[in-house]
């Protein structure tokens, strides 16, 4: 498990060139490897910029939840209200040399925490790639289930992929 201690709170705009290096090392090129998470063998564009990153912590139906080891940005993950009763998870990233540690359990259940105590949300929502098996797993020891639909991706690639729709139900927030 993770031997040092983590803090997760809520990124801030001085988290951005972190945010940005980190989710780039997780998800692309040769860096994110290290890990097993990383779309590097199926996606070579840029997984998300600067300018996005400064918008979703502004926006204020978005949580970008970041994990820190002492100063180390070492993972994070995105929550944004999608309606009264729905948010959908995103943006989660881990440090390639961190990940099968237990972080990312920790910073999914955090998330799922942010979507019910920030938005009063019932159902937390996300897209997996339908490649990725592995991670479709992961989700689903989590507690999250195929929900059968399916949507596109949003670029042409080949191989052709597309996104498969995972929810899960989340307890309600209890009264004082």
């Amino acid at each position: 498990m993770i031997p040092e201690a983590i803090s997760i709170d809520i990124a801030g705009m001085e988290d951005v060139s972190a945010l940005h290096a980190l989710v780039e090392s997780a998800y692309r090129g040769e860096s994110a490897k290290a890990g097993w998470t990383h779309e590097a063998d199926l996606l070579h564009d840029n997984r998300i910029d600067r300018a996005t990153l400064v918008a979703t912590i502004a926006d204020p139906d978005e949580r970008l939840l970041v994990a820190r080891v002492g100063d180390a940005l070492v993972g994070c993950a995105q929550v944004t209200r999608k309606s009264p009763t729905h948010a959908y998870f995103g943006l989660f990233a881990v440090d390639p040399q961190r990940q099968a540690a237990g972080l990312g359990k920790r910073i999914l259940a955090a998330a799922e925490r942010e979507a019910r105590n920030a938005f009063g949300v019932t159902v937390m929502e996300m897209t997996v790639i339908d490649l990725r098996t592995e991670l479709i797993a992961y989700y689903q020891r989590r507690g999250y289930r195929m929900t059968g639909e399916r949507r596109p991706f949003p670029a042409e690639v080949d191989p052709p992929l597309g996104f498969v729709v995972l929810e899960k139900r989340l307890e309600p927030v209890q009264a004082g």
